[in-house]
């Protein structure tokens, strides 16, 4: 096949939190950035909220604001009824209850007490003084649920596939985030403040907005935490909480220190963005379709108190001429693209043939990218097989725990493989005349970095539908349909 060239592009998300992020302010930079609020009504259906959303200024720049409203009486009990002393009234005469801790660059008072280590730290997404103003308070408001009981409300909701499974990921890390703190297990582990309905509408409603906007990749630049320390009712703890490094340490997101003295990102707004998005360093080349802005509610001194929220094309990236992107040689001269993955392994003797047969599907919901399974010898000499998955590093826990749970398997390993070389894949429809009458075929392009196309591939199962309904064979609808995407790109 002679070399030509095929334009790659992949809608690309990035988060770019120089000031932090909290669960309400990803939500602001989403609806800034494109997504529509109308998607959000799965969660006005199912608890007793309401969305507000608005704008604002900070520090010259227009934002983006999301206020979850709660329904209900303003003297109901706003902390769930865990350790709330009567915490400072803010300047319109509304006690937020929560102790005497000292407030965040977004607003969220952390002076909340721990009853038994069972409170996510320091994470009052959305308090301050504009949900104060409506005469509700956001977020805490409302009973606490276990991690359970969270899950199930999830499931309940009916969302999308993938805004569930982006949600259910990010309350899995803050779960696992206070079960590991506090050294309890992930059942045993009772929400309150992420717990509540407003808090629970914020990652639901960031996970719906995210799928909204259709990107095929989020990359989040390394969040600013803050500095300095923060009062908990166990005592001082250095910025960032616990429960936050503990996310970030089970995550791709990276980290930054300052650029001031006060909590930046919050548990939930690491648990959210740890779910969805890789660490990158800088924001990458993109063709910029959309930038938003979420804003929180204080106001940081020469620096906007914003998440920025950018949307493009990553892709169709400048050559150097030797096959070497120049934004940051992801081909190393190979002519492939260089993709950060983990490969997970286990072996297995008692597996049911249903169960492997499943594996491909199952673990791809919770992002595996392949599943291979071999048959192989294990202990004493019993037939078995391993199974080999490949996914995101983001991924790996959530894949991990997904193929123990349907396997049955008593461990699964990790490997020291920490990328691998892959083509740019793209989809063209091509078109096979049957009688006079057309048919589309779907066709995979691999093509290098730097445009040249090297295969295409007929997808069987759509080649298979158009030799059902025509009686041509299969193999003659795969062949048709590939010449015609090597005409269309002038290859051999």
């Amino acid at each position: 096949m002679s070399a030509c060239r095929l334009s790659v592009v992949m809608r690309t998300l990035v988060f770019d939190g120089r000031t932090g992020a909290a669960g309400d302010i990803v939500c602001a930079a989403l609806i800034s950035a494109g997504a529509d609020p109308d998607v959000l009504d799965p969660v006005t259906e199912a608890l007793p909220v309401e969305y507000e959303v608005g704008e604002t200024i900070k520090n010259g720049i227009a934002a983006t604001t999301v206020d979850v409203l709660v329904d209900g009486d303003e003297s109901a009990d706003r902390g769930g009824g865990h350790g709330h002393g009567h915490g400072p009234e803010d300047a319109h005469g509304h006690d937020h209850g929560h102790g005497h801790g000292p407030e965040d660059a977004h607003g969220h008072d952390h002076g909340h007490g721990h009853d038994h280590g069972d409170e996510t730290d320091g994470d009052h997404e959305a308090g301050g003084d504009r949900r104060a103003a409506a005469g509700r308070l956001a977020e805490g408001t409302g009973v606490g649920r276990r991690y359970g009981e969270v899950v199930e409300l999830v499931e309940s909701m009916g969302l999308p596939a993938s805004a569930e499974s982006t949600a259910l990921d990010a309350f899995k890390l803050l779960g696992r985030a206070e079960a590991s703190v506090h050294g309890v297990d992930l059942d045993e582990t009772h929400f309150h403040e992420v717990g509540a309905d407003d808090a629970i509408a914020d990652v639901v409603g960031a996970a719906l907005l995210l799928d909204d906007l259709g990107v095929e990749r989020a990359v989040a630049t390394p969040v600013a935490v803050g500095g300095g320390t923060v009062e908990m009712s166990h005592g001082t703890y250095p910025v960032p909480a616990p429960a936050t490094t503990e996310i970030a340490s089970r995550t791709a997101l990276r980290i930054t220190g300052g650029p001031v003295d006060r909590e930046l990102l919050t548990p939930t707004g690491a648990a959210i963005l740890g779910a969805v998005a890789e660490g990158v360093d800088a924001v990458p080349n993109l063709d910029v379709e959309r930038a938003g802005y979420g804003a929180g509610d204080a106001d940081l001194e020469r620096r906007p108190n914003v998440l920025r929220a950018l949307v493009g094309d990553d892709g169709d990236r400048p050559s150097d001429g030797d096959g070497r992107p120049d934004d940051d040689g992801r081909t190393d001269g190979t002519g492939l693209v260089r993709d950060d993955v983990a490969v997970l392994e286990t072996n297995l003797d008692d597996a049911a043939p249903e169960v492997l047969g499943g594996l491909q599907e199952t673990l791809s919901r919770v992002g595996a990218r392949d599943v291979t399974i071999l048959p192989t010898t294990t202990k004493k000499s019993r037939p078995g097989h391993l199974v080999t998955v490949i996914c995101k590093p983001a991924d790996a826990t959530a894949v991990a725990e997904r193929l123990a749970r349907e396997t049955g398997t008593l461990g699964v390993r990790q490997s020291g493989a920490t990328h691998r070389w892959i083509a740019e894949r793209a989809f063209e429809t091509a078109t096979v005349r049957v009688d006079g009458d057309d048919h589309g075929v779907a066709v995979k392009v691999a093509s290098t970095a730097d445009g040249s196309v090297y295969d295409v591939s007929a997808e069987y199962d759509d080649a298979a539908a158009v030799a059902e309904a025509t009686g041509v064979p299969v193999r003659d609808v795969l062949r048709r349909a590939e010449a015609d995407v090597r005409e269309r790109f002038g290859s051999e």
